[in-house]
């Protein structure tokens, strides 16, 4: 054999085994990108199954949020309506015990001051508060004033009567006390009177 044909033939037997790394490569390539593919294709379809049910866990938690709120508006004076009914019935018996003629007044008023005790102590448990100023400085967030009268006796702009109790309800003014208010006047009338 001739030099030329041994390189030919060596350089046949390259490309054979260039061919066959190279067919190898290519298999060994499809497989792992058919692996890769796969896998991909198992981890979205798990990405999709807990998207699927985190939108069903959401819509749950909606539904039931708003059936929660609902029965929250509904029934949020239930504790409230469940503290006045003794006061209501106290007060019922009050009205039969007023019809009969041989009713004693004083048992009567007795039992209506034990009724409104009863009513301010229910009305206490959730947060409402009187307003019952007699005495102390005016304060227009909680007070309004009705009207104004000279007095010797009192400092100015001090409340003198209360016409109607005010009431807060968690701190929040529900409605001002209705007071009459020392005028400014009566002081300074008073201090003139002294130094005479």
């Amino acid at each position: 054999m001739s030099e030329t044909e041994q390189n030919q033939d060596v350089e046949t037997e390259i490309d054979e085994a260039v061919e066959s790394a190279e067919s190898e490569t290519s298999e060994s390539e499809e497989v792992t990108l058919e692996t890769q593919l796969a896998e991909a294709q198992a981890k979205a379809d798990d990405n999709w199954d807990q998207l699927v049910r985190t939108r069903a866990e959401m819509e749950n938690i909606r539904r039931r949020s708003e059936r929660e709120l609902a029965n929250a508006h509904k029934y949020a004076l239930e504790k409230f309506a469940q503290e006045l009914l003794p006061v209501i019935d106290s007060m019922e018996m009050g009205v039969a015990a007023a019809m009969d003629e041989n009713t004693d007044v004083s048992k009567l008023r007795e039992g209506t001051e034990m009724t409104l005790k009863m009513f301010e102590t229910a009305i206490e448990k959730f947060g409402i508060k009187s307003v019952h100023p007699h005495g102390e400085a005016f304060n227009p967030d909680h007070h309004q004033a009705m009207t104004m009268i000279d007095s010797a006796e009192h400092e100015p702009n001090m409340i003198i009567n209360v016409m109607q109790k005010g009431y807060l309800l968690n701190e929040r003014l529900v409605r001002p006390a209705m007071v009459v208010v020392s005028s400014a006047n009566s002081g300074a009338g008073s201090d003139s009177d002294e130094k005479e």
